[in-house]
């Protein structure tokens, strides 16, 4: 059965999220949470998708001016004049469990919600794309068969790296970032789940979390604390796979290598690259990680005279062919061996 939506819509930010806090952490629920706090993209929700409840500010439903056709609709009442419409008005300004009482009046599915969310059997695989060569399209290999692979399945790209350029390539600024995660994470769990699905962006159908800007705050994260992290994002989502691109300038570098269910190293057939990868197995070896050495694949490309400048177009062209090639070979005909 599909799952219910309940929209929260607010044009004051700091409320929706508030309410969402609320609702999100003392009523288990049975319901999807959504938060809207511009109207223009819950209209295109609306269009998109089937809504059975919706709370939202009588403000943002003056400006919503659409027929809606959701079972039951909340106002919140902001003025002392009472806004004519049929719908349910509650007092906005009271506290957010004297809000949830009155919608409980009217639907008495609300006063005893059941928490019927279950987890999935199958936990996200996660793929690691790491290499000691440098310059070597690490990047652009991540990024490609995240996208490819975000076609048929729900997919999550992580970028580790200390300057990874993203704001600037995607010519786009970010309010929030991987450390902001980390914070909800690590300082306020009751918000995490709620405050994830806001960090996320997507690129070409591919979700990912923008990268952090400051190095110093990525080196203060231990390798067991990205594990943490990555098990929460597990539960709390449905991605069927974790794209981690991974880098030297990180702590727990080994560590997340360790948990990964398939390892991606592009390496380069020059003296210089051959010498830096015959060095890294041997520290791998030496420190008795055979375990990663045994997950991972190496992965060698031709010269490639052009390759999108626009991360969107990352699919297309011939370096696309090549990976999509490896992802076909190592992860659909493999991934049940």
């Amino acid at each position: 059965m599909k799952q219910k939506i309940f929209v929260v819509c607010d044009l004051e930010e700091n409320y929706a999220f508030r309410m969402a806090e609320y609702i999100s952490d003392k009523i288990p629920m049975s319901y999807k949470l959504h938060i809207f706090t511009q109207i223009e993209k819950l209209k295109t929700f609306l269009e998109q998708n089937k809504i059975s409840i919706l709370l939202i500010a009588e403000s943002a439903m003056r400006k919503l001016k659409v027929n809606v056709d959701i079972p039951n609709i909340f106002v919140l009442q902001e003025s002392e004049e009472k806004m004519e419409t049929d719908y349910q008005c509650i007092n906005k300004f009271q506290s957010p469990e004297e809000v949830v009482k009155e919608m409980a009046e009217q639907i008495t599915e609300l006063g005893n919600w059941q928490d019927n969310r279950t987890l999935s059997m199958c936990k996200s695989k996660l793929i690691g794309i790491y290499s000691p060569v440098k310059r070597c399209l690490q990047t652009s290999f991540a990024l490609t068969m995240g996208q490819l692979l975000s076609r048929e399945h729900k997919t999550l790209y992580l970028n580790f790296e200390c300057y990874s350029g993203f704001s600037r390539l995607l010519h786009r600024e970010f309010s929030a970032d991987m450390m902001d995660m980390v914070y909800y994470f690590r300082c306020a769990r009751e918000k995490f789940a709620i405050r994830l699905p806001y960090i996320v962006q997507n690129i070409n159908g591919l979700d990912f979390i923008p990268p952090g800007r400051s190095n110093i705050d990525m080196q203060a994260i231990t390798g067991d604390n990205w594990i943490e992290l990555l098990e929460a994002v597990e539960e709390i989502s449905d991605y069927e796979y974790l794209i981690l691109d991974l880098t030297d300038g990180m702590n727990g570098l080994f560590e997340l290598l360790s948990n990964c269910h398939k390892i991606y190293t592009i390496t380069k057939d020059d003296g210089f690259a051959m010498a830096k990868m015959k060095q890294y197995e041997e520290i791998l070896q030496l420190n008795e990680m055979d375990g990663i050495i045994g997950k991972t694949v190496k992965c060698r490309f031709p010269f490639f005279k052009k390759l999108p400048e626009d991360l969107n177009l990352m699919t297309h062209g011939e370096f696309a062919g090549y990976v999509k090639a490896i992802i076909q070979e190592d992860l659909y005909e493999k991934q049940t061996g």
